[in-house]
């Protein structure tokens, strides 16, 4: 697989592969074409996950704050953190690679 290999996604759906799961660590690529969280939903995970945005921009808003990340970039989202996605470009497709532990 390549990652930067990319199916069509469509406005209504976010592109979610998982690479590999087992008990203690999922590892995920999603595609994203402008796809935000719906409005007042905030994620509250039970892992902590470490996200690399591969390509793209996003905006990643948490109770506290937001942070821009742009391609390349990196973050951890500690577990209970609060935070949603605000926006994310669809020229070009944003590719995110999230692993979750």
């Amino acid at each position: 697989m390549n990652l930067f290999d990319i199916e069509k996604v469509t406005d209504s759906d976010e592109l979610i592969e998982i690479l590999t799961d087992n008990k203690n660590i999922r590892i995920e690529r999603i595609i994203s074409a402008g796809h935000i969280s719906p409005q007042g939903f905030w994620y509250d995970q039970d892992e902590n996950e470490f996200v690399a945005l591969l390509q793209g921009e996003a905006i990643i808003t948490f109770e506290d704050g937001r942070i821009k990340l742009k391609a390349g970039d990196t973050l951890i989202i500690p577990a209970h953190k609060k935070h949603r996605v605000d926006y994310t470009t669809s020229e070009p497709l944003c590719i995110w690679l999230c692993v979750f532990y």
